[in-house]
């Protein structure tokens, strides 16, 4: 499967964002997707995923309550919402899959698939 990821950007904090993930190439309904991210200097991270019926989401305790994740399996889409974002925020996001069983996914190396990546920078 090959992910696109878009609608990052420049934002002053406190505002919001909404990142979209579009896949192709395979049935999007049966992977679990991921967003990650990675700010300059450090590992990449989990921010949050859904599992493919989204019916189950799991959130990092750094976005629980301001970020939210779900997905559109009609248009092979998955998106993020990030409201009240922080400097702490800013790092390139990445979304990924994977089709292994089960509902949840939170390390870098669960994940097959990769996008590549877009920018998030909020300012302060």
């Amino acid at each position: 499967v090959q992910l696109q990821a878009s609608g990052g950007g420049l934002v002053q904090a406190g505002g919001s964002l909404r990142l979209s993930c579009a896949a192709s190439g395979r049935t999007f309904g049966g992977y679990i997707m991921g967003w990650f991210r990675q700010a300059p200097g450090k590992e990449r991270e989990f921010v949050a995923c859904i599992s493919w019926s989204g019916g189950t989401t799991t959130y990092s305790d750094s976005v629980k309550g301001r970020f939210t994740i779900s997905r559109d399996n009609a248009k092979n889409t998955v998106y993020l919402q990030m409201n009240s974002l922080n400097f702490e925020d800013t790092a390139v996001y990445y979304c990924a899959a994977d089709r292994s069983p089960g509902v949840r996914r939170v390390g870098v190396g669960e994940y097959d698939y990769w996008g590549q990546g877009t920018q998030v920078t909020v300012s302060s």
